[in-house]
């Protein structure tokens, strides 16, 4: 649609009346309109089939954008400038939902046109969502802590989604998302370079109207921010029998444990032994309930290694049933002899210290078993390479925080 041109030093605020199908755009002034600029909105006016993953685009000939205005509700939506300053470009668009836009242009010689438009985008008819963040909103979390982001469906455009997803942080870090499952994606720092101590890192999933598949659409922005605390290492050697925690590279406390004893070996794994490799604290149970069915073994059978245990201060750091916790019985061979299925026996007032101390995302390494850490065993990320994890994103690159 055409409409009048403004005059030298005046500003015409002219809404076009059509706008007509999906993409037709809102167009304002003319070569025929002694030097007022051309300004082209789109959707156009009135549009009620907007694709949201197109956005609002907003071009000008003969002039300049003084200003764009992109609202939902009231509140404004972003965009982006371009730099010659005659195309703008809003991010995508929530889907089944109304939006107002306005953009102001002036030619060389000050003269302006005006433009609006009102149009509502299309519903999804898929919906994608995001079902759950780890960490929490507001938790401080440990110098390890990853992101996880499950959603609602397997994302078949994982490239859209990806690139939907931004993390930052106030001390800058080198990370890079990885796909662990259709559904789930993981960013982590790289190896041997965690968070930084003492900081905020926030997740922006700016999901809304990405088009993650045919007929499938992000419906909602989720934001989460967290902080990281101190920097918490626990050092655990199954030679020594010892563990050291350290804090922002400082050693706070020592104490003998009790590891994995060994000698129940399943296809060709012994899984009485506890895992070698870099662990993540991943949760904290007080108490917590251990029993043999884990391994097939009813806790009533004892005769084949049943057992029920009711385990005070727990602190988890893999999904194969290994925790830091209190063991008064095993006290006597802390120091001195692995006796565990796997766990790491400490004397109950050092595993209550540690249990009190710890974060999630705290680091606890592990040396001298025979039997390594999956990388996927819990949260231990960092047993990947670095090349191999950055290849496990869906724009195989790394990314800054900064």
């Amino acid at each position: 649609m055409r409409a009048g041109a403004g005059v030298a030093g005046a500003l015409l605020l002219l809404t076009a009346c059509s706008g007509g199908e999906d993409g037709d755009g809102v167009t304002v002034g003319g070569k025929g309109e002694a030097g007022a600029p051309q300004v082209t909105v789109t959707p156009g006016n009135g549009s009620g089939q907007a694709h949201p993953e197109q956005g609002v685009t907003v071009r000008v000939t003969g002039g300049t954008i003084e200003q764009v205005t992109l609202t939902r509700k009231g509140k404004p939506v972003e965009g982006r400038l371009s730099q010659d300053r005659t195309s703008w470009q809003s991010r995508t668009l929530r889907p089944g939902t109304q939006y107002q836009v306005s953009a102001v242009a002036k030619s060389p010689k000050g003269k302006s046109t005006s433009v609006q438009s009102t149009f509502t985008t299309m519903k999804a008819p898929v919906a994608l969502n995001i079902t759950d963040v780890t960490p929490m909103q507001g938790e401080k979390v440990g110098v390890g802590m990853p992101i996880i982001v499950t959603f609602n469906r397997p994302v078949e455009d994982k490239r859209a989604v990806e690139q939907a997803l931004e993390v930052k942080s106030t001390k800058p870090a080198t990370g890079a998302w990885y796909w662990t499952a259709p559904n789930q994606v993981i960013f982590r720092t790289k190896n041997g370079a965690y968070w930084q101590a003492n900081q905020t890192v926030t997740l922006r999933a700016r999901l809304a109207g990405v088009k993650a598949g045919k007929r499938t659409y992000g419906v909602n922005d989720v934001a989460r921010r967290f902080t990281i605390g101190d920097a918490h290492v626990a050092r655990v050697s199954t030679r020594t029998k010892r563990l050291v925690a350290t804090s922002n590279g400082q050693r706070v406390k020592s104490w003998p444990i009790s590891a994995g004893k060994g000698g129940r070996v399943v296809n060709g794994v012994d899984t009485f032994l506890t895992t070698s490799g870099i662990h993540l604290t991943m949760g904290k149970e007080n108490p917590a309930i251990m029993t043999s069915e884990w391994m097939g073994v009813d806790p009533k059978d004892k005769k084949n290694g049943g057992y029920r245990e009711v385990i005070p201060w727990a602190v988890r750091i893999s999904n194969s049933g290994e925790y830091v916790h209190s063991m008064a019985a095993t006290m006597w061979a802390q120091g001195r002899q692995n006796v565990s299925h796997g766990c790491v026996n400490s004397p109950p007032a050092y595993a209550k210290w540690f249990y009190n101390w710890s974060y999630r995302g705290d680091i606890v390494i592990i040396t001298g078993s025979a039997r390594r850490l999956e990388w996927n065993n819990g949260w231990s990320y960092y047993q990947m390479s670095w090349n191999r994890w950055v290849k496990g994103s869906a724009l195989d690159r790394e990314v800054t925080t900064a």
